[in-house]
């Protein structure tokens, strides 16, 4: 088999596609919606992105380096991308409210959040909202949370955070924006590290393929751990800077940057 970047690219694409495959499959998008999808940001990307610099980039070039159709090209850049900002917009709320209540000393004893009455004096999920999320009702946030698994309304009407992230434990279509965002960022990471050599980004993994199945379980439970106690450093810290959160950080630009972990195991390969 040939060694070069076209051939590594080619099987890096194969075991990227596998997963993705199963999950299109399993939820009903067969290969030609995938391929008007993948068409889609082919024109994207490459109207964006590949264009000569100082010129307009026309139908013909995106024609010539997608191996689209002038036609094809035409058509995609008339009906637009899908709309992807609902989905954003109600996941990034709800997630600064979960981060807040998990870090914020007010909300919190001894560094474990506090279940909390949804209003009244002192400090209240509606006080909780009104921090992290801004002018959002509070009820809306409550039901979102809810539904999703993040949070449980006791009978007495005190709310408790079931889990110390926001990380839906129910609705598909919340889990499968976190594929969208996630995947995506990881891919961001990989192509940055590929042509900006002097400057890369961390990317790093530890992997064994000899464990028995109890060491495995163990780790499930360490890397856990470890991983949420890493996020919520980070998260403290980068939410000292984040002007939506403290509006007299100074400084220029405006950012988007952060920090994922994964877990993954699978069967080990056999041995020849």
């Amino acid at each position: 088999m040939s060694n070069s970047p076209q051939s590594a690219l080619t099987l890096a694409v194969l075991r990227i596609m596998r997963p993705l495959v199963r999950i299109l499959l399993r939820n009903g998008i067969g290969f030609n919606a995938f391929a008007d999808l993948a068409k889609a940001v082919y024109v994207e990307v490459a109207a964006r992105e590949f264009a000569i610099p100082g010129r307009k980039q026309s139908v013909s070039r995106i024609a010539v380096i997608t191996g689209l159709t002038r036609k094809e090209v035409s058509r995609l850049q008339e009906s637009g991308p899908p709309e992807e900002g609902v989905a954003e917009v109600r996941y990034n709320r709800a997630a600064r409210v979960v981060a807040g209540w998990v870090r914020d000393g007010r909300f919190t004893r001894d560094g474990v959040p506090q279940p909390l009455p949804f209003d009244g004096a002192g400090h209240s999920f509606s006080a909780l909202v009104k921090e992290f999320s801004g002018d959002v009702p509070p009820r809306a946030i409550l039901d979102e949370l809810v539904r999703v698994g993040v949070v449980e309304r006791l009978e007495s009407g005190v709310i408790r955070l079931l889990t110390r992230a926001y990380v839906p434990q129910t609705g598909e279509e919340d889990k499968l924006h976190i594929l969208g965002t996630d995947v995506a960022f990881l891919v961001g990471t990989i192509d940055h590290n590929l042509t900006e050599a002097a400057d890369p980004w961390f990317q790093r993994k530890v992997a064994y393929d000899h464990l028995p199945d109890e060491a495995v379980v163990e780790f499930r439970r360490l890397s856990r751990a470890k991983a949420q106690e890493l996020i919520e450093e980070m998260d403290g810290w980068l939410s000292q800077r984040d002007r939506d959160i403290n509006p007299a950080v100074e400084g220029s630009g405006r950012n988007h940057a952060g920090l994922g972990i994964y877990y993954f195991e699978g069967d080990a390969p056999e041995e020849s």
